[in-house]
């Protein structure tokens, strides 16, 4: 192969200086006409979802009124789910006249409920537990219960508040009511395994089918 001559060799090297500046003007024009509306979309997006995020949390809360014998009456905030014993103990706690003995202290609370802690010199107890605008909510140890469970409806934290029944009775019972259909009448409830005569006895009064 012959070699190649000075004049080519110029003509080599301007041709790739051309080259390079051509190459070199476009990647520089890309960078300054780079639309960037696509980084501000993916911004707008993380911040609308870190919206919905604090938005779930606030919706996760409660609002309830409790009054009697708690140190600090009034409207508390809780988290959804919440006992009564973690009303009263955000109330601030119980007062030497409390009586607690009629209390169930693991019944749900849910939002707009208002909550009374009886005093034990009160002749007549009243309801411990009211949803409003009014209406009596079932809870162990209230003398009249005027609402009672439907067991064809109520959550699994509803059938807790039954005496005698725990969680895992509650869930059979819920488990038994997905697999057989609605219970036709209470003594239905018999059928469910873990609920027998005595155990019956003692909800009886509580429960309804509708």
């Amino acid at each position: 192969m012959e070699m190649l001559n000075k004049k080519q060799k110029i003509i080599i090297i301007i041709f790739i200086i051309i080259m390079c500046t051509v190459i070199g003007y476009y990647i520089i024009n890309k960078v300054e006409k780079y639309d960037y509306s696509e980084l501000e979309l993916i911004e707008n997006v993380e911040e609308l979802a870190n919206n919905n995020v604090e938005n779930n949390i606030e919706s996760e809360k409660i609002v309830i009124h409790i009054t009697g014998e708690v140190e600090e009456e009034g409207v508390i905030e809780l988290e959804k789910g919440a006992r009564i014993a973690d009303a009263i103990e955000m109330a601030g706690g119980t007062t030497e006249e409390a009586d607690l003995s009629k209390v169930n202290l693991a019944y749900s609370l849910s939002d707009g409920q208002k909550l009374n802690i009886p005093n034990v010199n009160e002749k007549e107890q009243e309801d411990i537990v009211k949803d409003e605008p009014g209406n009596n909510i079932i809870i162990e140890g209230n003398e009249e219960k005027e609402v009672k469970i439907n067991i064809n409806k109520a959550t699994q934290t509803e059938i807790e508040t039954l005496p005698g029944i725990g969680p895992s009775t509650a869930l059979k019972i819920i488990n038994y009511r997905n697999e057989h259909g609605k219970f036709k009448n209470i003594e239905d409830i018999k059928n469910v395994s873990g609920i027998g005569d005595s155990k019956f006895e003692n909800i009886k009064e509580y429960i309804c089918v509708e």
